[in-house]
């Protein structure tokens, strides 16, 4: 089908559907020449995918803007609308030039993706169908990505300017702001609004980024997957716009669904580093209590010995859940930090099985010596000292290294 008669359908389908219709259509916009058909012989150099839930409000202006981007860009172009609407947002869309593809599971994620197998550009744009982001900003996107200068180009909002009653205040200053911090510690993606839906990327680019999340997590599994696959993040300030129509989303579920994702996929972060720390603060605590050392006027005693065994115990534990997590998930960003590096590249079982039984075997000694002293105490309280302390301690890490280690051949295979 030629672009001529694409465009002669798409103003028919207009001309229809706006009849005795509220929303005011486009009926000849310079942009249609620029659509290619879906049966067209003629691939599209740029796709713009939108995931849409009952957006007939904001639908016709966002496509005409994107139109109005094709002709400043005078390439050709395809519109992609990933819909799951009870309104009209599909007539609206379809009557207007765009492919309407219904995702057959629900999510905004799956929304993407499904889409993303449908789309046919080099290039592909994504963004909301609120007209919250003016997609006649996305040449200055595109050219970022086409020059060569990313592999991925985002509008920065917090950067940009964000218009009166389009972001609330709880987001603008605390929610993106909080999760951008996150994903730039723990996945060095090195961006000002990690949660911006308006980005331009290639096709290379997406293939190399494995997205897999369904859910409103996909915004953040996109950018923790370039990050770790070391693609090349730009941004541009843009203006956010207030939506039209009802708001979908649910700020403290939704925010929470975020921080779970990227925990969860940064095991280093949320096992290894925060357990080799309390193993090293239980540790030197023990030390210091068991060698009687003064730290000014403190002296640290029996009670000291016991929250210093504590904390070393609970630290070798959760430091170890980062390499467990690490082999048994395959995250997106593995814990790469000097424990967890040794445990799993270092430690094989049987290394891992005798240092343990070596550390509870030194434990098990002294603490038979102390048995034996009670017996021949004629069953006596046993006073408890520091070296009591130690000894148990070493029964326990030993008997959590040896079976940890046999936990780690499991789950490597």
């Amino acid at each position: 089908m030629s672009l001529q008669n694409s465009k002669s359908n798409t103003l028919q389908n207009a001309q229809s559907l706006n009849s005795g219709a509220e929303i005011e259509l486009d009926r000849d916009h310079p942009g249609d020449k620029y659509l290619v058909d879906e049966d067209s012989e003629q691939t599209p150099e740029f796709t713009v995918v939108m995931p849409t839930l009952n957006e007939e409000q904001g639908i016709a202006e966002c496509i005409r803007r994107i139109k109005n981007a094709l002709v400043d860009l005078e390439m050709t172009g395809e519109i992609v609308v990933s819909d799951s609407s009870t309104d009209r947002t599909p007539e609206i869309a379809e009557a207007l030039g765009a492919r309407v593809v219904v995702p057959d599971k629900p999510g905004y994620g799956y929304a993407y993706m499904y889409a993303f197998e449908r789309a046919r550009g080099e290039y592909i744009a994504i963004g909301d169908a609120d007209c919250t982001y003016d997609f006649e900003e996305l040449p200055k996107l595109y050219d970022l990505v086409a020059n060569g200068d990313a592999d991925m180009a985002m509008g920065s909002r917090l950067e940009g300017e964000i218009l009166p009653g389009s972001m609330p205040k709880l987001h603008q200053y605390v929610g993106n702001p909080l999760l951008t911090k996150f994903l730039n510690v723990f996945y060095r993606a090195g961006v000002s609004d990690a949660h911006s839906g308006m980005r331009v990327f290639s096709r290379e680019a997406l293939e190399t980024m494995d997205l897999n999340s369904t859910g409103m997590e996909f915004a953040s599994e996109m950018i923790m997957e370039a990050g770790a696959k070391d693609l090349e993040i730009e941004e541009i300030p843009i203006t956010y716009h207030p939506r039209e129509g009802e708001a979908t989303l649910e700020s403290f579920s939704d925010g929470w669904r975020h921080v779970k994702f990227m925990l969860v996929n940064a095991p280093g972060h949320l096992f290894s580093i925060p357990g080799m720390v309390l193993g090293v603060v239980g540790m030197l605590v023990m030390g210091l209590a068991y060698t009687s050392v003064q730290l000014g006027p403190v002296s640290l005693g029996l009670n000291s010995m016991i929250a210093g065994s504590l904390l070393t115990l609970v630290g070798y534990q959760v430091a170890s859940l980062g390499a467990f997590s690490t082999v048994a998930s395959d995250p997106i960003q593995k814990a790469n930090d000097p424990f967890t590096t040794w445990l799993i590249q270092r430690v094989s079982l049987e290394r891992g099985a005798t240092i343990g039984l070596g550390i509870f075997g030194v434990g098990a000694a002294y603490a038979a010596v102390v048995v034996g002293r009670w017996i021949r105490g004629g069953f006596a309280t046993v006073p408890v000292v520091e070296t009591n302390i130690l000894a148990f301690t070493a029964i326990i890490l030993g008997v959590q290294i040896f079976f940890g280690s046999f936990f780690l051949s499991a789950i490597a295979k």
